[in-house]
């Protein structure tokens, strides 16, 4: 079964998503917005995306990590007990 990151794609995020990517090797976090990821990636999968970043930090070029940010969004446990 595939994850969330191989069936969502870059243009299947809304215009005000926005993506964490934490660094493995130094623990560097930078929240990035879909406008600020080029044109031309907009037809990978979001674990292309993760596979190709790599950390901007002077001297680490560590592998990243993807999250989603919902800033927009709540979610909480609906149900009850009938």
């Amino acid at each position: 079964m595939p994850s969330w990151k191989e069936s969502i794609k870059v243009a299947d995020l809304g215009d005000h998503q926005k993506l964490e990517m934490t660094c493995k090797k130094c623990g560097r976090v930078r929240v990035v917005p879909k406008c600020e990821i080029p044109e031309n990636r907009h037809h990978l999968y979001l674990d292309e995306i993760e596979k190709k970043a790599r950390c901007k930090a002077r001297g680490c070029k560590g592998h990243m990590r993807l999250a989603m940010v919902r800033l927009y969004e709540m979610s909480g446990f609906v149900g009850g007990l009938a």
